[in-house]
């Protein structure tokens, strides 16, 4: 990926289903060479323009954070087993303290408890599990953004973010059978225009450009933008684990989840309620960001710090490097 190539992720970052033809005129490249450009990052497995859930449509309660131990040399076995499980939506092997870090998404009809107290703990080659549960997500992975663009053209793209400004869905009973149908193509590709989806789906194309504003204006589907951190030049991935005093709790997760190199920042159940994520260039960057960054957080009493061998799984796509496999079917069930 060169760099007209990171200019088109961070613009799709901010505007997730921008027409190329308005994309090349605030990147200031030729619509063909958009056109072609997102083709060849699409068909090459690079970046996908995807469809993010509301978690209250699919899931039956708050997502686990999975920190597993295995017996040596079982690592890579353990998070190629936890494949299998379509809850699981996120899959690293990791140094530090844990050797695969996972994350839990209890779908929709998910025996939690057989999950983490039965099924998961018996894979072969775990010797034990920590399970901490999310109880606040302060931050989240499509919030990430590439810092490249002025500010004339994140304002330009700005008119092209589609508004959530109707009240959200409660659950997927209260869709059509077409906005439910619409929803799952929009979560395999959110820039699917309403043309297209029509085609697919056999109905009429202002038929379908409602279902998909209605999914859009409700919050139901969010475009995000899934490309590896990696192949837009930050390698290195690493979580924070942060024992924090109670009455600092809300700023650290506030001034953490305000950090440009956050991918995720959650507030946990356990000894260590603070959970960073983060992408960094390297192993200086991150030295920096733990030493002048999380330094200067107040009440911090200890830290645990973990960095990525791995991605196996990220967004319910299985990972090659940094190349991106196809979504996970049956995450959305009625």
């Amino acid at each position: 990926m060169d760099e007209t190539d990171h200019d088109i992720v961070a613009a799709l970052q901010i505007a997730p289903r921008v027409p190329a033809n308005a994309l090349g005129e605030i990147l200031g490249v030729p619509t063909s060479t958009i056109t072609r450009r997102l083709k060849r990052l699409q068909d090459e497995r690079l970046m996908k323009v995807v469809g993010r859930f509301a978690w209250p449509l699919i899931l039956s309660g708050n997502p686990q954070q999975l920190w597993i131990c295995c017996h040596p040399g079982q690592a890579l076995d353990v998070a190629e087993q936890l494949k299998a499980f379509p809850e699981i939506q996120y899959i690293m092997t990791t140094s530090g303290s844990s050797d695969v870090y996972a994350e839990l998404f209890p779908l929709l009809g998910t025996n939690l408890n057989d999950l983490v107290s039965r099924r998961i703990p018996s894979l072969a080659g775990i010797s034990s599990v920590e399970t901490q549960l999310v109880l606040d997500s302060k931050r989240v992975a499509l919030s990430w953004r590439l810092q490249r663009l002025n500010s004339q053209q994140k304002e330009a793209l700005g008119a092209h973010v589609v508004p959530v400004n109707q009240p959200p869905l409660r659950s997927t009973e209260d869709m059509t059978d077409l906005e439910f149908r619409t929803m799952g193509e929009l979560g395999r590709n959110a820039r699917a225009s309403a043309a297209e989806i029509a085609r697919t789906l056999n109905v009429g194309s202002s038929t379908a450009y409602r279902a998909i504003q209605t999914l859009l204006n409700t919050g139901a589907v969010s475009p995000r933008v899934e490309v590896e951190p990696g192949a837009v030049g930050f390698p290195l991935a690493a979580i924070v684990s942060l024992q924090i005093k109670p009455k600092s709790i809300g700023t650290v997760l506030d001034t953490l989840a305000a950090h440009s190199s956050a991918r995720m920042v959650s507030m946990v159940t356990g000894k260590a309620p603070v959970v960073f994520h983060g992408v960094f260039t390297g192993p200086q960057q991150f030295a920096e960001f733990l030493t002048e960054d999380v330094g200067a957080l107040p009440g911090v009493q200890a830290m645990d710090t973990c960095v990525s061998h791995r991605i196996l799984r990220r967004y319910w796509m299985d990972r090659d490097g940094v190349r991106i496999g196809e979504q996970m079917e049956g995450l959305l069930r009625r």
